[in-house]
């Protein structure tokens, strides 16, 4: 059933596309971490009901992957006790939720699920609703499907209800007795509901059960979204091209067909003035900028990483011109002092700190439950490093930075198994690797896109005549693209080595950096 998934330029090259099919949990709206919540609190009690001491084994992120995501919800149930050597009665749908069956399980799981719906707006994944756009705009057919019954109030909720021309989910598949994923019978459905073919039509699925169905369908590209890193589950089961958000892929209209932006195939912005110019104008830009690698060159030793002068004139130009904000994965008093500017807002610690003008501080309150994994994790990591030459843990307030610039190639190996092997331990931190770096951050929704958001509502900015422009390079900085994918201005630092990207223009290097904040603080404020 394996396809090799790509992540070059063109996801089915010379197909045109007339329609795509997206699955809502996960792709659409963000209540994958909701409907996690609820299936764990249910399973965990029941385990812990059946189990003593040590013998429990929690409900994890992959035991959902693997056996509830994108299946009925009593065939989750079923699917996963059965994982566990548990076999439990089927027992009727009307079965009331404290019964010891299937169905009374699943219904468990829905009132938690509908108990967070009802105090809890639910969100769209802007890169999704940024990409639906455009295919709208081209007169692609746009369908959605779940196998969840409670899916048009999910999408009702997240105001996307009505962007769809079909929508197929839980309530059809009981009506109509299809079965669930990985079975394509959802997807055919909605093939039907829209008077579409196969040929031409996409699937976007964040589950490997999804993808699977999207294959034996015959549907091309299969496009997986990774969300929590399990790239290589989606690769497996056949995708075509796996992506970590919706962000990082686009539409050419004169082919109608998909591709996946990347570092080096994004326009330069210098290349761009006039379109730059239309969009800014008439508008409120405000300019978000990262660090490391975009107001400085990456150095070996990160205490060297001083602001050249005509960078830090180029920020005090355009921060008098325009509101401007320092985010860094470096702590905030840290960024602070090297940027060494009052009148900016900061964040630090991947904007777990926040700090500005008038003595005003902010620590994100969730972060601090996290503390002390990450103070078990910084120890481990330290240990599990020691005899690695050039390997050095840094502690920040709310994260942890693996460094491996000084470590020889030869060794690398060594560094990447030693932290996978670490924080394999950690369920509640999370890992990537950027520049020379492995970051580790909490398992939680916070990062450069939230701080972003929730420095425009501190300022009073979150308005719609203001466009949010960041600049960033590296993989944390994606979280701040794909947070304003839909209603700002992306732009990355190109690195030697290509990856995909939610930037929507690039920068040549820090040098193209200054450039282009002198242009802004010129003609960005135009429209004020």
């Amino acid at each position: 059933m394996s396809r090799p998934a790509t992540s070059g330029a063109d996801a089915a090259p010379g197909t045109r596309i007339s329609a795509v099919l997206f699955d809502m949990d996960g792709v659409v709206t963000d209540t994958a971490t909701a409907h996690f919540a609820a299936w764990k609190q249910l399973f965990d009690a029941y385990l812990r009901s059946r189990t003593e001491g040590d013998a429990f084994e929690p409900f994890t992120e992959i035991d959902y992957r693997i056996y509830v995501d994108g299946k009925l919800r009593y065939d989750g149930v079923r699917s996963f006790l059965e994982s566990r050597g548990i076999l439990l009665p089927r027992g009727d749908e009307d079965d009331a939720p404290g019964r010891e069956t299937i169905c009374g399980l699943g219904n468990r799981k829905n009132r938690y699920f509908n108990a967070w719906l009802e105090e809890n707006r639910t969100e769209a994944f802007p890169g999704t609703l940024a990409l639906m756009d455009k295919l709208k705009a081209a007169g692609v057919k746009l369908a959605v499907f779940s196998s969840s019954r409670n899916a048009a109030a999910v999408l009702r909720s997240a105001g996307v209800l009505e962007l769809f021309d079909a929508k197929v989910d839980g309530e059809d598949m009981a009506e109509l007795d299809l079965p669930g994923k990985p079975d394509p019978a959802i997807l055919v459905q909605s093939l039907e509901r829209l008077g579409a073919r196969v040929e031409g039509a996409a699937v976007v699925e964040d589950a490997s059960s999804g993808v699977e169905a999207g294959v034996r369908g015959g549907f091309s590209p299969v496009i997986g979204v990774a969300r929590e890193g399990h790239r290589a589950e989606l690769a497996d089961a056949g995708a075509d091209i796996v992506l970590a958000d919706l962000g990082e892929l686009d539409f050419d209209p004169t082919t109608m067909s998909l591709f996946v932006k990347t570092l080096h195939n994004l326009p330069l912005a210098r290349d761009r003035e006039d379109e730059l110019r239309e969009r800014l104008a008439g508008k409120r830009p405000v300019v978000f900028l990262d660090y490391d690698g975009t107001l400085t060159p990456i150095v070996e030793d990160p205490k060297q990483a001083i602001l050249s002068d005509g960078m830090k004139q180029a920020v005090k130009r355009l921060a008098l011109s325009l509101p401007t904000a320092i985010v860094s994965g470096r702590d905030l008093d840290d960024v602070r002092a090297f940027v060494g500017l009052d009148g900016l807002f900061y964040a630090g610690s991947h904007g777990f700190a926040m700090a500005g003008p008038g003595g005003w501080r902010e620590d994100v309150e969730q972060g601090k439950a996290f503390l002390p994994d990450l103070d078990r994790a910084e120890s481990a990591l330290s240990d599990a490093l020691r005899d690695i030459e050039g390997a050095s843990v840094e502690r920040k307030s709310f994260s942890l930075a693996v460094h491996f610039r000084k470590v020889n190639k030869a060794d690398m190996p060594d560094v990447e198994d030693a932290v996978d092997a670490v924080m394999a331990r950690f369920e509640r931190l999370r890992h990537s690797a950027g520049k020379k770096i492995f970051d580790v951050k909490p398992r939680t929704d916070w990062h450069k896109g939230r701080a972003l958001t929730a420095l425009l509502e501190r300022r009073g900015l979150d308005k719609p005549d203001v466009v949010p422009v960041y600049l960033g390079d590296d993989t944390t900085d994606e979280d701040a693209f794909r947070a304003i994918s839909r209603r700002g201005i992306g732009l990355v630092v190109r690195d030697e080595k290509d990856r995909p990207t939610a930037a929507r223009y690039a920068l040549a290097d820090t040098a193209d950096v200054e450039r282009f904040l002198e242009w802004l603080a010129t003609h960005g404020s135009s429209g004020n």
